[in-house]
């Protein structure tokens, strides 16, 4: 689900490139305002190669071929570190594995990002010690964060489709590609609900920092 170089106008690119350094300025400054500015640091160093290295493992659903983002996990276990995060994971991307662009990088930042910060401030201020309760959020925050990205990804490919692309062929292929990622985000809801439910019962200090937001 990233956007690659090309796809996209400079207006556009600048644009997103705009939102990105705003949303990563305003991470950074709460990150510095709160005891977490160091303490979660090695954390999200693990969870950013972590979002980096889901992105090798590719999963056959014809017509495309999807992978895990976990972006509504790293949220939920991120807080603030969350959107600078997906940043530095999709810029690794982009020039190790060639998955999006360099032009189109703020874009998809803010396509993956942006869910991701949504599920850090919701799991922050609805977290339960309850187990039940505790995996139905887990559950809504995963599914929600692949289902807001790839709704991202639909609407702004749609609004800024350049006029050289055959429109058409290239609606098709979006909305088999978003059709795609609806068994994923089901997947990534049940795996989110597993993942923090397990983490409440045997170190519930990971999830600290994300109390702040």
């Amino acid at each position: 689900m990233h956007i690659p170089d090309g796809m996209l106008s400079p207006t556009v690119c600048l644009a997103g490139y705009g939102v990105t350094f705003l949303a990563t300025s305003f991470s950074i400054k709460r990150i510095n305002s709160t005891e977490a500015s160091t303490r979660d640091i090695p954390k999200a160093s693990l969870l950013t190669a972590a979002f980096f290295l889901v992105s090798l493992i590719s999963i056959p659903v014809p017509p495309a071929s999807i992978h895990l983002l976990l972006n509504g996990l790293l949220g939920a276990l991120l807080g603030y570190f969350a959107y600078p995060a997906v940043l530095v994971a999709l810029f690794l991307q982009a020039v190790m594995l060639g998955h999006g662009g360099l032009t189109t990088l703020g874009i998809n930042a803010l396509i993956m990002g942006l869910p991701a910060m949504l599920s850090a401030f919701i799991y922050g201020k609805c977290r339960s010690s309850g187990p039940l309760l505790n995996s139905i959020l887990g559950f809504i925050i995963g599914f929600m964060g692949i289902a807001l990205s790839v709704i991202l990804f639909v609407v702004i490919l749609m609004a800024f489709i350049p006029g050289q692309i055959n429109a058409e062929a290239e609606r098709v292929a979006i909305y088999a590609m978003a059709a795609a990622h609806i068994p994923l985000a089901l997947a990534e809801g049940l795996i989110t609900a597993l993942i923090l439910n397990y983490i409440q019962k045997v170190k519930p200090s990971l999830l600290q920092s994300t109390d702040t937001y």
